[in-house]
């Protein structure tokens, strides 16, 4: 059993909701990306979404868009966030990482050889966002091979068979996009949510994240109200950018410990 499955084994017999926050590796530089993960940890998180950067981050927003130019313009490779996860499997063993991105990066390391030595780094899990589960079969199966969960995302207008498609390629969980657009975009829709993600969890039998949008612990708590887990990215991104160096890590560990306690406030509901 993976990391991954094991904190959501333990979350559910907790009562108890996800916490997966996202960073850009990188951002502002690599020299605080480690820091930055730990105080992700000791404000609550069970997972860490870790962004690998790409000049051509479709799926994400202003926000995302320009972390990822700021660690590209410092040298950020794919090589570099692995070297970044291994640093922090120096002091955490426990805390899953799912690295977040585009295939891009992944092809030119090489789609066979990188799932083994993402897990040598430590790395639990990956989430390939322009690779959908019909067109990446041989990929599936060396990260399989290589002990990872391959999360795939759905979107609102998802159909049942999709639901199916990528519960069967995936493993760990499922990300459910809840708006229509880019990361950080738009207003989220907590009716269509919840009408949504039970179902999807029946028919895919895999806990279910939702993300893209959440910009508060509030509306985190509504939506972990239905959803198995919260994903917080572009609000924290916003956080970073806007804090000055020495204030990062405070500010993000202060920000994602609101949404923790907001969370537990579900705990056994």
């Amino acid at each position: 059993m993976s990391r991954i499955q094991t904190t959501f084994q333990r979350l559910q017999a907790e009562g108890r909701k996800a916490l997966i926050p996202f960073i850009v590796a990188g951002d502002p530089d690599a020299e605080l990306t480690v820091p930055l993960m730990h105080s992700l940890v000791a404000g609550g998180a069970d997972i860490i979404e870790l962004g690998v950067p790409f000049s051509d981050p479709m799926a994400d927003g202003p926000v995302i868009q320009r972390a990822s130019e700021r660690a590209l313009a410092k040298g950020m490779s794919l090589a570099r966030v692995l070297d970044i996860v291994r640093a922090f499997r120096v002091e955490d063993a426990v805390t899953p990482v799912v690295l977040m991105g585009y295939a891009n990066p992944i092809e030119a390391m090489g789609a066979a050889v990188f799932p083994d030595v993402a897990g040598k780094a430590g790395v639990d899990g990956v989430l390939v966002v322009d690779y959908p589960p019909e067109q990446c079969v041989e990929f599936t199966a060396s990260v399989r091979a290589a002990g990872l969960d391959q999360i795939f995302l759905l979107a609102p207008n998802s159909s049942e068979q999709r639901f199916r498609d990528v519960a069967r390629a995936g493993s760990g969980y499922l990300y459910y996009v809840s708006l229509k657009g880019v990361t950080g975009a738009a207003h989220l829709d907590l009716d269509e949510i919840a009408r949504r993600i039970p179902r999807i969890r029946t028919v895919a039998g895999m806990p279910v994240g939702v993300g893209f949008g959440i910009r508060d612990a509030e509306i985190a708590k509504q939506v972990g109200s239905v959803a198995d887990a919260v994903v917080i990215g572009s609000r924290i991104v916003e956080e970073i950018e806007a804090s000055p160096r020495d204030r990062i890590c405070a500010n993000v560990e202060t920000f994602v410990r609101g949404v923790r306690v907001k969370l537990d406030e579900l705990a056994g509901a």
